[in-house]
């Protein structure tokens, strides 16, 4: 369930005005000689308000422009500059820009992703803590005059144009053609729209070899029946040369939109370097292949899945220097970024040579959450070892921080391969060596090869990277395992099978093509074999309809939220067909076998050791308090809110929670006293405790943990499955 954030945007705008008029008038009595450290601190706790909430409301503009102007707050606060009519001047115009980009938001909540403020406020605010510096007192002037006040409202057009003369300008032809990116989706959408129209002309040429049979044998004249299949050959062929010439052009306009993954590679590579730092580790990272190309939507999704990945190599994987060094490797650890292209696919690997994955702590870790027993764990494959780190709030790190440890960085990656950008994910460990990471991804999610086969007279279809295998067996070869689950025994691999139809409670429809269901009866049953990772489950089907490459539409927004459908295609009779999705219909698999197993009990006692659970959640902004309720409300959580950390500790005091949820920067008691505080009760000592806030820095990191926090999360990245997954981990 994705989290609809446009249903808080009109909170949002309200409180962003009134911080925004208090800072008008604050700067005012700033500018009035009331410069006291009161009034600043409260000018700078707007400012991080308005900058914590705009993060929550992904309004990069606001929050980029706020952050800002909270820096030169922060200065003045701390001494590092004095106030005087130019940094007055500046904080006016600051404000006046983010008075213009709320009121944007006001008119557009449907559509608010605005740019960033202009480019010379945010130079200007940046140089202030450059050039200033610290100034004496200013004194009234001594002869009577008035200094005049800063006009509050200073619009700035953007640089002027010089008219200092010059070399005449001459007419050059370009080699180049600049082209906004949404002209070029839309050529993408319509070349789409061309693959459907082609295959509905395979569909009439099928079309018209029924209506020759069907002549052929209702015994038509053969002059009539000659013409027939002259004109049926030509169209043949006009058919095939259609689809030849739409397959080139396709490949011409993919291509226009074909970046080099240099873009996000150098950019990673560079975030290694730091986090290493960051760490007090020392790292280089090693690039090559950066001149592969993926389309620009493939590279849009790839940046998160790759830095969560090197967050992991970083932190999990390379040693601090002293124990590289007694482990005779160099103090400066390397990461391997490489790219390649294989057999049509792209193929991205993240090396480290650092220990490697630690499978014992991760069958430990198995073992504690009740995943496996011991003697399971004793028995299970090296492979599906190594799965278990991308299940959902798996973790063998000691202590939860933004780096690592939450549990939800490779979930993440799984799930933005797997389901968004339809690769596969694996991992392999050198103990003592390093670990490697290899994301396989098609180089386009503009048309997908997809495999369409028929449940109860329904059709669905199955991307065919998912498909390992097309097999029919004989009747009575099925194999009655734990439950009501059946399984077959396929290539010497234990396969798990269920019917398609009931899997998705497909109703039934009259089969068009009786004969073919007959003989998929007779025959025994017809399974397709899809593959998750190392799961894999047999599916039983009537028949199999077709297989070409097909432009996958996305679900309208009231269909959105289907688990078991990605997409649409449109077939040449021009019928709707789900693609299913390929693990949710593997989880379904799992969770009826286990429902039908255990009779339910499972599932009801989770259910209700949720429900019990309480949550305190404690920031000073209204619009951060609502969001994080409406998620865990939407969990069952019951929850408490309370606006600042004085509030916070009076209601943790007289009540009982199970887990507290805090900001940091908030007024008359800041996060990390609230914490100190609760940690100082006998009964809140062992309560999980999570820090979400705006602040970055690694100091306020450490602060945190130090404080007494068990998880630290910064709001920029906090979403439904972050909040969830850690609140779930710290929780047990």
């Amino acid at each position: 369930m994705a989290l609809d954030l446009t249903k808080f945007l009109l909170r949002f705008v309200e409180e962003a005005r009134e911080h925004l008029g208090k800072m008008s008038d604050g700067i005012a009595s700033l500018a009035q000689g009331g410069a006291d450290a009161d009034l600043i601190h409260a000018l700078f706790r707007s400012a991080h308000t308005i900058k914590g909430s705009a993060r929550m409301m992904k309004l990069i503009g606001i929050s980029e422009t706020a952050h800002k102007m909270e820096d030169v707050l922060g200065a003045l606060r701390d001494g590092k500059i004095s106030f005087n009519r130019e940094i007055g001047q500046l904080l006016y115009r600051t404000v006046d820009a983010l008075s213009r980009m709320v009121d944007g938001v006001a008119e557009k909540p449907s559509a608010p992703d605005l740019p960033l403020s202009d480019g010379d406020l945010r130079r200007d605010l940046a140089n202030v803590l450059k050039l200033a510096v610290p100034s004496e007192p200013k004194e009234p002037p001594s002869d009577g005059r008035k200094e005049a006040l800063p006009d509050p409202v200073v619009i700035q057009e953007g640089p002027s144009v010089s008219s200092s003369g010059g070399a005449e300008p001459r007419m050059k032809m370009s080699e180049t053609v600049r082209l906004r990116l949404e002209k070029l989706d839309e050529l993408i959408k319509l070349m789409g729209e061309m693959v459907s129209s082609s295959a509905r002309m395979r569909q009439r040429l099928l079309d018209l070899g029924d209506v020759e049979h069907a002549m052929d044998v209702g015994g038509r004249s053969g002059k009539d029946l000659e013409g027939l299949h002259r004109f049926r050959r030509d169209l043949t062929d006009d058919v095939q040369a259609q689809e030849l010439l739409l397959d080139d052009l396709h490949d011409k306009v993919l291509s226009m939109r074909m970046l080099p993954l240099s873009i996000i590679f150098d950019t990673v590579g560079r975030a290694v370097r730091e986090m290493a730092r960051s760490q007090g580790k020392q790292a280089e990272c090693i690039i090559r292949g950066s001149e592969i190309e993926l389309d620009r939507q493939m590279i849009d999704r790839l940046s998160d899945p790759l830095v969560h990945i090197l967050r992991n190599a970083v932190d999990h994987g390379l040693e601090a220097p002293d124990r590289r060094m007694a482990a005779g490797k160099e103090a400066v650890g390397r990461v391997f970024l490489s790219a390649r292209q294989e057999n049509g696919q792209v193929v991205i690997e993240i090396e480290d040579d650092g220990a490697g994955i630690d499978l014992s702590a991760v069958r430990r870790k198995a073992v504690a959450r009740g995943i496996m027993t011991e003697s399971e764990a004793g028995d299970i494959s090296r492979e599906k070892l190594l799965e278990m780190i991308f299940l959902p709030g798996f973790s063998t790190s000691a202590g939860i921080t933004d780096i690592s440890g939450r549990g939800v960085g490779l979930d993440v990656v799984k799930r933005s391969i797997a389901d968004q950008l339809h690769g596969v994910v694996s991992v392999e460990t050198r103990p003592g060596r390093g670990a490697v990471f290899s994301l396989r991804l098609p180089l386009s999610l503009a048309v997908m090869r997809i495999l369409i086969v028929e449940a109860n007279g329904c059709p669905f279809g199955f991307a065919a990277r998912n498909v390992t295998a097309l097999r029919r067996i004989p009747a009575g070869s099925l194999i009655s395992v734990a439950g009501n689950q059946n399984a077959v025994v396929l290539e010497n691999e234990f396969i798990p099978v269920s019917s398609l139809a009931g899997l998705v409670g497909a109703p039934s429809r009259p089969v068009r093509r009786a004969g073919s269901r007959r003989a998929a009866n007779e025959g025994g049953s017809l399974l397709v074999i899809v593959q998750d990772r190392m799961e894999k489950l047999a599916l039983i089907v009537d028949r199999l309809v077709d297989e070409h490459d097909m432009v996958v539409k996305p679900l309208p927004g009231h269909l959105s939220r289907l688990p078991l459908v990605s997409g649409v295609v449109m077939t040449g009779k021009e019928e709707l067909v789900c693609i299913l999705h390929t693990p949710a219909l593997l989880d379904r698999s799992r969770r009826l076998h286990r429902a039908a197993h255990t009779d339910g009990r499972t599932t009801s006692g989770t259910s209700e050791t949720i429900k019990k659970k309480r949550i305190l959640v404690v920031d000073d902004s209204l619009t951060t308090r609502e969001v994080v309720r409406d998620l865990l409300e939407a969990y069952h959580y019951q929850v408490l809110l309370a606006e600042d950390g004085q509030d916070g500790l009076e209601k943790a005091l007289a009540d009982d929670f199970d887990a507290v949820l805090t900001d940091v920067e908030m007024p008359n008691m800041d996060g990390f006293t609230l914490t100190k505080r609760l940690r100082a009760e006998d009964r809140y000592r062992h309560v999980p405790i999570m820090m979400i806030t705006s602040r970055e820095r690694e100091e306020d990191k450490r602060r945190g943990m130090e404080a007494g926090a068990d998880a630290y999360i910064v709001k920029s990245g906090l979403n439904q499955s972050s909040l969830m997954d850690t609140l779930q981990t710290i929780l047990g």
